[in-house]
């Protein structure tokens, strides 16, 4: 038997087949080709996937920002932003469509605050006639299920408070806004944003439970009080909170343990203009609920 020479394959009868070795080559020529193209194919579609996350994602943090920082104008933690700026229109003949068209879209963010001023004051109309008469109030603004539903709490709270409202009886409530900071279409759809917003411009609540998933939106270093200064060296106080993980507020709430997150805090509104009040109306709530929130620091530091 002869011997095949390189990668020439032989026919039946012992010969060489050229013409096989030729179409062989040919087709191992157009597969690499292909698997080339494919490749190349390939590579495309990732670039172009990943360029449009990009822009997703661009679009997702410039959006979320906006919204962020019209919050923040809502509550009057800050004047103007650098963010959002009304834009002027360009001087053209327009039609009487295009002039009214314009007018809604340059004006937009403006007659946004002046709609929300409206549905802001409907709400606090409604929750003002609506909202049983406690002797205090204290705002649970948390993703914490566990925190913002248990009635223990309020019981545990109420062992600190008194006959404000002079009834005949103690009754602390807690109001729970579960905002999440991670999904601002959520907390559209849910209304806590204007919740949110509507509890920080009333005089109803000092006295707050928050946790970090709120902290762009509250801005604590401006709108609560520096507890250091007020409780020195106190081991569980950072700046604005009292943080209650490794203390014994999960035994006196009934709240489990795993619920007490490390960012979880107690903090104090700090009396300051808002925007449905007058400040003297908020700084009547500080005195009133300072001693509450003074005994609850001391109970839980022992």
């Amino acid at each position: 038997m002869s011997k095949n020479k390189g990668n020439i394959p032989e026919s039946d009868d012992g010969k060489l087949d050229i013409n096989k070795s030729v179409f062989q080559s040919a087709r191992e020529i157009q597969e690499q080709h292909n698997a080339e193209l494919a490749r190349q194919q390939a590579e495309m579609q990732r670039q172009i996937e990943l360029r449009e996350r990009q822009r997703q994602e661009e679009y997702d943090r410039k959006n979320r920002e906006e919204r962020i920082e019209l919050m923040r104008l809502k509550q009057g933690i800050i004047d103007k932003s650098e963010t959002i700026h009304e834009e002027k229109p360009e001087e053209e003949n327009l039609t009487l469509g295009k002039k009214i068209f314009n007018f809604f879209y340059h004006n937009k963010w403006w007659l946004g605050l002046a709609v929300f001023a409206v549905v802001l004051t409907a709400y606090l109309t409604y929750n003002l006639l609506s909202r049983p008469n406690p002797d205090m109030i204290v705002l649970i603004l948390c993703k914490n299920d566990a925190v913002g539903n248990s009635a223990q709490l309020e019981e545990y709270l109420e062992t600190f408070a008194e006959d404000f409202n002079g009834n005949g009886k103690i009754e602390v409530s807690t109001y729970y806004i579960p905002y999440d900071d991670e999904n601002t279409y959520a907390n559209y759809q849910t209304g806590n944003d204007t919740k949110l917003t509507t509890e920080m411009q009333s005089a109803d609540a000092v006295i707050i439970i928050g946790g970090n998933n709120v902290r762009e939106i509250i801005a604590p270093e401006e709108t609560l009080m520096n507890l250091e200064e007020i409780f020195p060296e106190n081991p569980h106080i950072k700046e604005y909170g009292f943080f209650l993980k490794n203390t014994d507020f999960s035994e006196k709430t009934g709240i489990e343990s795993e619920f007490i997150t490390d960012d979880l805090y107690i903090g104090l509104r700090k009396p300051r203009r808002l925007l449905y009040s007058d400040e003297e109306d908020l700084q009547e709530t500080y005195d009133r609920d300072f001693p509450v929130f003074e005994k609850i620091i001391k109970d839980l530091s022992e």
